[in-house]
């Protein structure tokens, strides 16, 4: 059984690069400073704040200067069970 998601990827990453940009605002970065601290290009950075469009790396990057690698690091972490198969399947 598949769970129904009633957002699109691009929503999902937009409204992740929404949360990353008022981090970065809330901070008082510009986009170019936080492009030179996490070696991101600015025009990267830019794109994501406004398509939600980055690599993994890229991401990865942004987070980790902004403190956010244990979000990152955690991601996926907590299992999250379909059904009872998927925890017998687990062990």
């Amino acid at each position: 059984m598949t769970e129904f998601i009633w957002e699109t990827p691009a929503e999902i990453t937009l409204d992740l690069a929404k949360r990353v940009k008022k981090i970065r605002k809330r901070r008082k970065i510009t986009q170019k400073q936080l492009a030179h601290r996490s070696n991101v290009s600015y025009a990267t950075l830019k794109k994501f704040e406004q398509t939600g469009q980055i690599s993994l790396m890229s991401l990865v990057k942004i987070a980790m200067e902004l403190g956010l690698a244990d979000e990152i690091k955690t991601l996926f972490s907590q299992p999250v069970y379909l059904n009872i198969d998927e925890v017998l399947n687990d062990e």
